[in-house]
């Protein structure tokens, strides 16, 4: 516990991010990525998840280091690829199984955590309602987005959505099974995939999300130029290393 203590006053936190939108001002964003923590190899360092394989402290430091910037204690979820979306105040302690989370409540801090699935962020116009989605491909196509932007109960026409660091279409192979499952939802889903030698394909996750988006009439969709894969120095990846950190997408209301 003194080597964690020792490290978390040495560490900085100037390279997380905060998206690049135009929200209102009372809508705060904070984006982490993996520097700034305690946590040793291969989850160096800001490792934020308690079911990967860290040591419990050090995530408890990590978490601490995270606390810091915010109003609250982030609602932690237990994200399991499904569609589910609960209220962020109600939470308390607890981590439902559940994907995305809305708040309306000054103060309320929304998750999503990554490592390469595509973090999704909501907010209205009028700041009043924010939300963050947990997108790896199955909740994608399954309706996570959907499912977030219903529960914020707002006007389609009157939300932003902000995309932040996931796997690119550089990095991001699938086999056809998971083509077939988007072209079932949704035909137009095809301009997302591009066939490849192997029989396989490369998937632009962020066009799937811009596509699901613009549907419900969400126009204004910001972010999407990151690849968690190839950005190895910034960002924990699944796909790139198997046994990693991760990194979380947080948005809340100011008091």
């Amino acid at each position: 516990m003194t080597t964690i203590a020792t490290s978390r006053s040495s560490m900085s936190n100037k390279d997380w991010l905060t998206a690049d939108w135009p929200a209102p001002p009372n809508v705060r964003t904070l984006i982490t990525t993996r520097a700034g923590g305690v946590s040793a190899a291969p989850y160096d360092s800001l490792n934020l998840g308690a079911h990967v394989g860290d040591a419990a402290e050090a995530v408890a430091a990590n978490r601490a280091i995270l606390r810091e910037r915010l109003p609250a204690a982030p609602a932690w979820l237990n994200q399991v690829h499904g569609v589910a979306v609960v209220d962020a105040a109600e939470l308390g302690n607890a981590a439902p199984d559940a994907d995305a989370s809305f708040a309306r409540a000054p103060g309320v801090v929304c998750a999503a955590m990554t490592a390469d699935c595509l973090p999704v962020l909501l907010c209205d116009d009028a700041g009043s309602v924010v939300a963050a989605a947990h997108a790896g491909w199955r909740g994608l196509c399954d309706g996570v987005i959907e499912a977030a932007v219903a529960a914020t109960q707002a006007k389609p026409a009157t939300l932003m959505a902000w995309l932040g660091p996931a796997i690119s279409p550089d990095a991001f192979e699938v086999g056809p099974e998971v083509r077939q499952a988007f072209l079932f939802k949704d035909p137009a889903a095809e301009a997302a995939f591009i066939g490849i030698d192997n029989g396989k394909y490369l998937v632009d996750i962020y066009l799937l999300a811009r596509q699901r988006l613009g549907k419900l009439g969400i126009e204004r969709v910001y972010g999407g130029d990151f690849c968690t894969v190839i950005d190895r120095d910034r960002f924990f990846s699944y796909r790139r290393d198997g046994v990693t950190g991760r990194m979380a997408s947080l948005i809340w209301l100011e008091n």
